[in-house]
């Protein structure tokens, strides 16, 4: 019987580490414990902006008003611009494209390139990250 209770007793010692002495130091505290939770729930949640380099930020862009002002379908307006349909919805959810793929799509509108500006609101400061 005895051996039985000093195998248990140095097993408990065991899961505790240090030899069954634990201090008030080495117990977390629980501001600890919560921050330690905190840390387990973000762990499943998806990158920010923040913490992935390569998100991509949307810019508001007529496209779409002036595609709907001259009554033409994307499928229309890509097979005009030579772009794919999917290309020509991005665009017009606001993501960002080639500048050679914002010079197609005005000429689909029947747009100059100096338009440029009032169809996806492009400064001159903005040409040199493309």
């Amino acid at each position: 019987m005895e051996a039985h209770k000093k195998s248990e007793s140095t097993a408990d010692k065991a899961r505790q580490g240090d030899g069954g002495a634990e201090s008030k130091s080495d117990r977390a505290s629980p501001k600890q414990e919560v921050e330690h939770a905190d840390l387990k729930k973000e762990e499943g949640k998806p990158a920010t902006s923040k913490q992935n380099p390569r998100a991509r930020t949307k810019s508001k862009n007529n496209v779409r008003k002036l595609r709907m002002e001259r009554m033409m379908s994307k499928a229309e307006l890509a097979r005009r611009a030579a772009v794919s349909s999917l290309t020509i919805d991005r665009v017009e959810r606001g993501m960002p494209c080639r500048m050679d793929t914002k010079r197609k799509i005005l000429e689909a509108l029947g747009l100059k390139p100096s338009d440029r500006v009032m169809v996806f609101g492009d400064s001159p400061d903005d040409l040199e990250e493309d």
